[in-house]
């Protein structure tokens, strides 16, 4: 009876611990865990793109916001006047394009006027050549004056002289209109340099305003009323709390049995009693150490083998437990891979 009383104890100090180790064995080989794994969100940082001091802050630490919320405005006195000024600009260049515009309307019609008198010449000359082949004529046949034939022979020089001096002022008014058209092309270039500046002036006016891009929490509030402010100063943190997902790194021995989509049970730190559940998403390109500030130099004579880590990402299947997530928070993740 003792030794059976002990073999019984023996059974049911063994079977336990068997089940319990052979249960263990095959959780082993079902999952992969990680305790090295944080919440994670898309932060944006808020900052001007103009200069200026600040007039009014519409934000307190951990507010919530919409997307095109008022945050912070810049004093935008400065910024307005350059606004009239180009817009002033604008305005000069297109009244100096009309004025070309009607001075080449202008000379247009002397050039209208030029050609007809090369016209009223041209039929003079041919008239006085006419009548000097007449009079040729006639003082061959003794019937006219050598003095009327100088004459006639004089209104022809006269004439060709008025037909080129027309001509050149003809010519010189159709240089006058290419150069109209020349002036007026420099103008048309600089009213597009007016209109340029005049509205990269009105967006500097816009970007005194500064408004929420994207709906989420502020946090590391840093602006305050009256500081002068320059872009890419940190004026504060917008944290897009709905858009939130695991990085867990995982050990590069547990990457073998891994792939997208496979469930993962996840549990957060600071809410145990919360039970959610997510699918890896992506793996990262390369381990985390290959993107760290100053990477591991292996080539070395004192080299030590560590076992590097994946991040991995995993997105929540659902988004109802959102607003309790913070960025940072610390989590446990188990990845079924069998």
């Amino acid at each position: 009876m003792s030794r059976l009383r002990s073999v019984l104890l023996i059974l049911l100090l063994v079977v336990p611990l068997t089940t319990g180790i052979v249960y263990w064995l095959l959780d082993r080989q079902q999952y992969e865990t990680t305790d090295d794994a944080y919440l994670q969100s898309n932060i944006v940082l808020i900052s001007p793109r103009v200069q200026g001091y600040v007039t009014h802050i519409a934000i307190n630490d951990n507010q919530a916001v919409k997307q095109g919320d008022l945050l912070v405005t810049i004093d935008d006195r400065d910024y307005q006047a350059k606004v009239v000024q180009a817009q002033a600009n604008v305005t000069a260049e297109i009244a100096h394009i009309e004025r070309l515009r009607g001075m080449k309307l202008s000379q247009r019609a002397h050039i209208e006027s030029a050609t007809a008198t090369i016209s009223a010449v041209q039929a003079k000359r041919e008239q006085i050549q006419k009548d000097l082949q007449r009079f040729h004529t006639l003082l061959e046949r003794g019937s006219a004056s050598r003095q009327s034939l100088d004459k006639v022979q004089s209104e022809s020089k006269q004439a060709a002289a008025e037909l080129k001096g027309s001509e050149a002022a003809s010519s010189a008014e159709y240089s006058k209109l290419a150069t109209l058209d020349n002036e007026i092309s420099e103008s048309v270039a600089r009213l597009d340099t007016a209109k340029a500046l005049l509205t990269l002036a009105k967006i500097d006016l816009e970007h005194t305003v500064i408004k929420a891009p994207v709906d989420g929490i502020i946090g590391n509030r840093g602006v305050q009323l009256g500081q002068l402010v320059r872009p890419g100063v940190a004026l504060a943190s917008l944290v897009q709390n709905r858009t939130i997902w695991v990085d867990a790194n995982f050990k590069e021995t547990q990457l073998e049995h891994m792939r997208l989509g496979q469930p993962v049970s996840i549990k957060i730190d600071a809410y145990p009693d919360l039970a959610l559940t997510g699918t890896i998403d992506s793996f990262a390109p390369a381990s985390g150490s290959e993107f760290s500030i100053l990477p591991a130099e292996n080539a070395t004579g004192n080299f030590t083998k560590i076992v590097r880590r994946v991040p991995v990402k995993i997105v929540f299947n659902t988004a109802d437990a959102a607003a309790l997530l913070r960025p940072g928070l610390s989590v446990e993740t188990k990845v079924k891979v069998h």
